[in-house]
């Protein structure tokens, strides 16, 4: 065995590993090591006997002096990355796996584990670049490379249209069968790729970016029990796998199952290296549970391993009740005025320090940070606030009295829902608290289900296109309204417990109102309304996780509330006392004429929990969450009034609806 060399050498010892023999092959290459102790191959070999071993850490070890002493030895370079990644370490993997395919950009494998490390850290358009890189050179096929990259730069159209031809070819072709499900998520297609995906599994079981693709669109589409299982399925592979693991906590947080969510992460940052956003997800749960002091230090433990990560530091502003030291401070606006940040990181910090300034009286210097944080956020957002004034219109047209819409009783005779709707910010967390305290009512969350539906109805795939919805309504029949309103309550019933009614509070639904009371005429719809400026300036000071893409100008968000405001006066002259207008202040400064009057709307005798509704014990996952767990307070009412030198021009925009509002400021 000393006598061999080279190649011959290795694949003898490889030979001893396949045939079970690790002992004597870790013993050979230790011998070998004592006369060249610095050999990159050997060292790389040693390795991998010691993970067969399953002695990782010392693996790892030499992996990383390998590379110390031989900075590009790709191969160590693959198989340390390779171990990070299935530590858990996806920040430290992905560096390693940057610099081996810039020498090897053909890697397939590297491809793949970047874009799994890219997902689980949550950087969502770098994973899918590495996935469709990953097909492009798993593939020997010119005519889906060229497919593949023509969907990566952005030329969806001409890309469907090639692998579309392709597949009438070869209709068995699972990477094609994929790129066209990848085709359909990005034009929103969620149906069609939903299907597509389906298909390819049944032809490849086995295909693990297939599997993560229709998991990611089985949540999309709020399947969240067919996604569990999915994941589940994962998981018996992947044993104890922390790309899988994370997955399955973000499918159980959706099904609002924090507890077991809680655990993963608990495991994830005990067991792994931790990591930063692992961490701040961690804070996430906390919070929705109502666990503000564990949540402020997980948020403070991934701002210790990352510093730059903008969204811990808006995560701790977002508490609402939390307040920074000068420390922190000083420490954001050094870090704000780096100059290698992301757009990401930079409008977090900007949200967080207008947050901090505003709670120290700093209105001015609060102002100029919130301001420039929604400059960048709006950017990136690109609204088009014409939308909503013509969708708006189009209701309005369709909706009017004596209408085969409004005249024909049509849907499910269901009254399980109460839908609270409105702009963000302007009481509707509240008023979920305080009937989901209710004995007979289910708090739930913000339910996209009717905005999925009436999507869905529209017909359109991609942005260019024409919306059939909501003139679509229509040519319902009455089967047919009556099948949407009971896969709205079949689509919501994980999101319940055993309640007979439930909360759905997608603030957004507003504009949906004449769809709801088609498909479900007994439903009962709460307008939560706040006066024009706390509810448009307390919307401008929020950075929202997803959506309200109105909200990063004081031009837009004015826009929209004038839009809500005459939407809103119109279902009104429709559907009369079958809404309620709940004023916030009204709420404030009367808080058991309102509850009463509330409860009375919605057929509900009253109970005393409702008015005690801070002490209810339930998830809450807007922005109010700590709030909405303590007494009313009316501290908050004029917080738009420090600034209102900068709020002239919004306050001129919306004077109708100001003047209109039962309660001045």
């Amino acid at each position: 065995m000393q006598q061999l060399t080279g190649q011959e050498f290795t694949r003898s010892i490889l030979s001893q590993v396949e045939q079970g023999q690790l002992q004597p092959a870790l013993a050979t290459v230790t011998q070998r090591l004592d006369s060249e102790p610095d050999e990159p191959n050997m060292l790389r070999l040693k390795a991998r006997i010691l993970r067969e071993l399953k002695r990782h850490d010392d693996a790892r070890q030499v992996l990383e002096q390998t590379l110390q002493l031989h900075p590009d030895f790709f191969g160590a370079a693959e198989d340390l990355a390779d171990m990070y990644f299935r530590d858990g370490s996806y920040a430290a993997a992905i560096p390693l796996l940057e610099k081996v395919l810039k020498h090897s950009p053909l890697n397939p494998h590297c491809w793949q584990i970047l874009g799994e490390a890219h997902q689980a850290l949550d950087n969502g358009d770098k994973a899918d670049f590495c996935f469709s890189q990953q097909m492009v050179f798993s593939t020997n096929d010119k005519t889906l490379s060229e497919a593949t990259r023509l969907f990566q730069q952005g030329r969806v159209p001409r890309a469907e249209t090639i692998t579309r031809q392709y597949l009438k070819q070869h209709p068995t072709d699972v990477n094609a069968i994929r790129l066209l499900a990848e085709i359909g998520l990005k034009v929103g297609a969620l149906g069609d790729a939903e299907n597509l995906l389906a298909r390819c599994l049944e032809l490849a079981p086995d295909f693990y970016l297939a599997r993560l693709n229709y998991i990611s669109v089985l949540s999309k589409r709020n399947r969240l029990d067919a996604a569990l299982e999915q994941v589940t399925r994962v998981e018996h592979d992947q044993p104890n796998q922390p790309s899988t693991l994370l997955l399955k906590a973000s499918v159980l947080a959706k099904l609002g199952r924090y507890e077991e969510t809680i655990g993963i992460y608990e495991h994830l940052l005990s067991t792994f290296e931790p990591q930063a956003k692992i961490a701040m997800s961690y804070g996430h749960a906390l919070k929705t549970v109502g666990d503000q002091n564990k949540a402020i230090a997980a948020y403070r433990q991934s701002i210790d391993l990352d510093s730059k990560l903008g969204e811990a530091y808006w995560s701790l502003a977002n508490l609402k009740t939390f307040r920074f030291s000068e420390q922190d401070i000083n420490t954001m606006k050094a870090i704000v005025e780096q100059e290698k940040l992301t757009r990401s990181e930079l409008f977090h910090l900007c949200f967080a320090l207008g947050k901090a300034l505003e709670d120290l009286g700093e209105h001015d210097d609060a102002f100029a940070y919130y301001q420039r944080g929604n400059q960048i956020k709006r950017k990136v957002e690109g609204y088009d606030a014409s939308e909503i004034s013509r969708a708006v219109d189009r209701h309005i047209q369709l909706f009017q009295p004596g209408s085969p819409l409004t005249n024909t009783h049509r849907g499910i005779d269901s009254s399980d829902p109460i839908f609270i709707t409105g702009l963000p910010r302007s009481g509707s967390t509240l008023l979920e608290q305080i009937l989901a305290s209710h004995s007979m009512v289910d708090g739930t969350k913000e339910l996209p289900d009717i905005m999925s539906m009436a999507k869905r109805l529209g017909g359109k795939k991609r942005k260019h296109e024409h919306s059939e919805y909501p003139e679509v309504l229509l040519s319902l029949t009455r089967e047919q309204t009556s099948a949407l309103g009971q896969e709205y309550l079949d689509r919501t019933r994980n999101q319940r417990g055993s309640a007979p009614y439930f909360i759905d509070k997608m603030p957004n639904n507003f504009l949906h109102i004449g769809f709801i009371k088609t498909i479900l005429p007994n439903a009962k719809i709460i307008d939560a309304r706040r006066h024009p400026m706390s509810a448009c300036f307390s919307g401008f000071k929020q950075l929202f996780a997803a959506g309200q893409s109105f909200s990063y100008s004081l031009d837009d968000i004015g826009r929209y509330y004038l839009d809500y405001h005459r939407l809103m006066n119109h279902w009104q002259q429709i559907y009369g006392d079958q809404i309620i207008t709940v004023i916030y202040e009204q709420v404030v400064s009367d808080l058991d004429s309102e509850v009463r009057r509330i409860l009375e709307y919605c057929g509900l005798p009253f109970e005393q929990n409702c008015l005690e509704f801070y002490n209810t014990d339930r998830a809450v996952r807007t922005a109010s969450s700590e709030q909405v767990r303590q007494p009313i307070y009316r501290s908050g009412l004029e917080a738009w009034k420090p600034y209102r030198n900068h709020l002239q021009d919004l306050e001129k925009l919306i004077k109708p609806a100001i003047k209109d509002y039962p309660v001045r400021l």
